[in-house]
């Protein structure tokens, strides 16, 4: 089942433990399909959490995060690497969902290259995409929470929430 528009129209973080082991689906340029079942994500809930980009407000790079639920948010770390993310909620609640690994593949970094995502994703719909599509298989994940990755500068608070989930039975 693809997931629509209704599923991403929720709170982050129900979003983001409901988005382990749903399948990623990319079409490449030269027709080529690959899947892939999502093992980890994390979770970034708004202006008040220190370690979500918009916690600054809105500025040209988070405004997408305003955008509405469903809306591809990519976006460039190290100056090398992508990174995808899903905006959830209600429109101008800034949360998103960051995809932090795939089957095969831990890092959001090594899952965008695999995925060949770059900046013409963003801002874009994952619902109604041609490129990229999120489907429900009824896999059954074996969920665990643990602290967020690389967000120590957020604070002691911020850096201590649970927000990132794991299917620990694929990892």
């Amino acid at each position: 089942m693809l997931l629509d528009q209704k599923f991403f129209d929720r709170d982050v973080l129900k979003v983001a433990p409901d988005l382990i082991g749903k399948i990623i689906v990319r079409e490449f340029d030269d027709g080529s399909i690959k899947r892939f079942r999502i093992t980890q994500t994390e979770a970034y809930r708004g202006e008040k959490d220190k370690a979500c980009h918009a916690s600054k407000g809105r500025t040209p790079r988070t405004e997408i995060m305003y955008h509405k639920p469903g809306t591809i948010y990519v976006y460039l770390i190290y100056g090398m690497y992508w990174m995808l993310n899903f905006v959830t909620a209600k429109s101008e609640i800034p949360q998103a969902v960051l995809i932090r690994a795939i089957e095969g593949y831990n890092g959001p970094g090594k899952l965008s290259k695999i995925l060949k995502i770059d900046k013409t994703f963003n801002d874009q719909s994952i619902v109604d995409n041609q490129r990229i599509k999120l489907f429900d298989d009824l896999y059954k994940p074996q969920i665990t929470t643990d602290l967020r990755i690389g967000v120590d500068y957020a604070g002691e608070i911020w850096a201590q929430k649970p927000w990132r989930f794991i299917d620990n039975s694929l990892t």
